[in-house]
């Protein structure tokens, strides 16, 4: 029988939306669907993972050392729910691609990564290559799946679910050798980079920290998420947690504008999967112009005023 326990992912206020894309990654394969919340003084998020719809159990487990989302401690906790399931999904985000390879190696099995399509409870598709290549992916019969969840290729769950919810006790020793400081973010208030509707990135070609200015201005008109290539990061003008791209956060926003960065491969992966894809670069010639939905050969230093002035 295929029981499938989800891994919530939250900020301690509200469910992250990859969440809802595992459960439906989780539907594809079939079977009871249960969500895993845990963290502190978090109720609130179990009511809201109750409402996605297909879920039949969500656990709640709350103790101190499970508020900050330390992999050391939240996966010795999954370990001790985990037998009766043969699936254990997280989204393939920093917390999943942190949590789940501890997990996976905790229960003596592989790790799937990055599944993107079921071909039935035990296959799967996955991108290798810079995703220039799909391939097939089995795990044993009979031995636990646990597996991240490619988030830019599944949509949503829809809501209007009424999942039951029953509190656990933490039963698991909490770490003594990590401990969690503090949590900073690059981009401050603006939307999470992999759940943004709307993400405008810069490259290289802004030429420093300060001139990344223009891209946080243009994107706090329009409310969106800010992003970077990884020779933007490389060269210091931005935090590393803002990286789109291979080695950086896959993505999938309804909007992505790219100013001036040329489309390396690394890079393409991150964004494939967005619905319409803007490219602005003063080289024609960019490869990013072979994927973009709407390109503009230009210089960004012009073309970012005046589209603020616009917009004003």
């Amino acid at each position: 029988m295929t029981n499938i326990l989800i891994i919530a992912e939250h900020n301690g206020s509200e469910l992250n939306p990859s969440t809802g894309k595992c459960a439906t990654c989780a539907t594809a394969i079939g079977g009871t669907i249960d969500i895993l919340v845990l963290g502190n003084n978090v109720s609130g998020i179990a009511d809201q993972a109750a409402q996605i719809q297909g879920i039949s159990k969500v656990h709640l487990t709350e103790a101190a050392h499970l508020e900050a989302p330390l992999a050391v401690n939240w996966a010795a906790e999954i370990l001790t729910i985990a037998d009766g399931y043969s699936h254990i999904l997280g989204p393939s985000t920093t917390l999943g691609r942190d949590l789940m390879p501890r997990l996976a190696a905790l229960l003596g099995v592989n790790q799937v990564s990055d599944i993107m399509a079921v071909n039935n409870s035990h296959g799967f598709k996955r991108p290798i290559y810079a995703g220039n290549a799909i391939i097939d992916v089995t795990s044993p019969d009979g031995a636990i799946v646990v597996a991240t969840v490619r988030t830019a290729s599944w949509p949503d769950t829809a809501q209007g679910g009424s999942a039951s919810i029953e509190a656990r006790n933490a039963t698991a020793t909490p770490a003594t050798h990590t401990k969690f400081i503090g949590l900073e973010s690059g981009g401050g208030d603006r939307p999470d980079l992999q759940t943004a509707k709307i993400v405008i990135s810069g490259g290289r070609a802004l030429g420093s920290a300060e001139n990344f200015d223009l891209i946080y201005a243009l994107a706090d008109k329009i409310g969106a998420g800010v992003g970077a290539s990884r020779a933007a990061v490389d060269a210091g003008y931005v935090a590393n947690d803002m990286q789109v791209g291979q080695t950086g956060k896959i993505i999938s926003p309804d909007l992505y504008m790219a100013f001036g960065i040329s489309g390396a491969i690394q890079h393409i992966t991150g964004i494939k999967d967005a619905g319409t894809i803007v490219a602005i670069n003063k080289d024609a010639d960019a490869p990013i112009f072979e994927l973009a939905d709407i390109g503009l050969t230009g210089d960004l230093f012009s073309i970012i005023p005046e589209m603020i002035d616009l917009l004003d």
